[in-house]
Formats: C-alpha cells, structure tokens, sequence
C-alpha cells in the first residue's frame, strides 16, 4: 500500500478557551480525492488552515512523505507542492486570468529588459492559455478582467491556478458553493482531471451528493477530532449524516 504523502497526526488548535482541533487526523495519498466533511464548527477550515500554512497547530505533528514538518507560512507548504483554493477564491477581481495565475510569480523578460522590470507576458499568456486547455477550464477570453467572468469560470480560474503550481496536494473549500448544476459538474470534472494528472485533493464541501460522485476516500470531523473514515464506494449518506452528527462514531472501521 502506498504510504501518505501529507499527514496531520493528533491535531490540536485551540483559540483561548475554544478548541477547534482536539485529535484530527487526515491522511492524504498519492493521485487521490479525499473528502473531508463535518457539521458547522467541526474544524474543516481550521486542519485544512493548518495544513496549508496558513495556522500553527498546538500540538501533534504535520508530515510530509512521513518526515516531520514546520509549516510557518503558506510559502513553506507551496514549496512542499500543496495550495490552497479557498472558498472566497482569493482573485483580484480587476487582473486578467493569466495576471490572476502568475500573480506574486511574474515571468521576467529575458535580457535587459527583465533587468528592467519588464514581464514577460506572452510566455505567461501562452502557458496559461495550455494549462487551461490540458485542464478543461473554458473561458470567453483570458484578456479581461476576472470581474467580468462567471462563478463558475471564476471557480475555474482559481483552481487552475493552483493546479499550474500544485505538485502534491490541492486543498478545495466548498468548490461548488453558490454554483449552478453545469458549473458544478464542470467543477467536478476538473477535480477528477486533477487526480488523473497525478495531483491529490482534499475536497471539503458540505453536499453529499458531490463528495459521493467526485472522491475516492471520506474523512469525518466532528467537534475538532477525526471520528469516521470510509471508502466512498461503500458509503451511505446516512451513515455519513451519522457520522457527522454524532450517532455514529466508527473512527477507521470502513477503511
């Protein structure tokens, strides 16, 4: 069995006196979608925070290819291969897409002229033209502002994004929030595409109906610790809306 490629082992967060990670763990694997799911306040956002390098956890341990790890910023997960697709999407709405994709990782131009300052931006237009074609991510025009796109092509930009960079790990928060029912099969779509590239996701969505068509695995959080996991193939929403709130408590059984 292939061994994780990130791990969160005995979580734990607290903010003063309340306690978002109390034992969460999460295994993620090569070439794989994770789910990871929970009631409002199951500290979702908190691990995926953490595992991004975006928090400090309290106690327990972070690893990557089974070595411990310090993530102090979110750079120092990017250099490990892991981002982030937050749910706000985190554009800036008046940049173009390439302008969005390269953005704090601009392409000098060759010569005198990156010397200057100057960006390269039709190798950056070119590359993010193929990446978005290899990727599926259909848009009216890449030379516009973001502003002027749809959510769902918004949501496309923002994946691939991190997609151009990613080399382990995507972490996706609630992709299809607020999405129509074509936008979020093209959301869908674009995640398994990600997994066939050999990339792992971690999805953390609250629709079952989308966790049950889209992952491989389901981690269940509920009041900051791990509390069930399952093969997708053998779930049941129920046994998931269980887990979640609490009348079932089957911590490893079904994996």
């Amino acid at each position: 069995m292939a061994s994780p490629i990130l791990e969160a082992r005995n979580a734990h967060k607290s903010y003063g006196h309340v306690r978002s990670l109390q034992g969460a763990n999460l295994q993620v694997f090569p070439a794989e979608v994770v789910a990871l799911i929970g009631d409002n306040g199951a500290g979702k956002s908190t691990l995926t925070k953490a595992l991004s390098g975006v928090i400090s956890i309290d106690a327990g341990e972070t690893l990557v290819d089974g070595n411990p790890v310090t993530f102090h910023s979110p750079q120092d997960a990017r250099e490990h291969g892991i981002e982030t697709v937050y749910q706000d999407l985190a554009l800036a709405l008046d940049l173009s897409p390439t302008e969005n994709v390269y953005l704090g990782r601009e392409i000098r131009a060759p010569g005198i002229w990156g010397r200057l300052g100057f960006l390269d931006r039709r190798t950056m237009l070119r590359e993010t033209e193929r990446r978005f074609e290899e990727l599926g991510v259909k848009l009216r025009e890449t030379h516009g502002a973001v502003a002027n796109l749809s959510g769902g092509q918004r949501q496309g930009v923002a994946v691939a994004r991190a997609l151009i960079w990613a080399k382990r790990v995507v972490f996706m928060d609630e992709p299809t929030a607020a999405l129509g029912v074509a936008q979020t099969r093209n959301v869908l779509s674009l995640i398994r595409r990600v997994r066939d590239q050999g990339v792992s996701v971690v999805l953390i969505s609250h629709s079952m109906p989308d966790v049950l068509a889209v992952s491989d695995r389901i981690v269940v959080l509920r009041h900051g610790a791990t509390v069930a996991r399952f093969n997708t193939r053998e779930a049941r929403s129920d046994d998931l809306v269980a887990a979640m709130t609490g009348s079932l408590q089957t911590e490893g059984a079904s994996e």
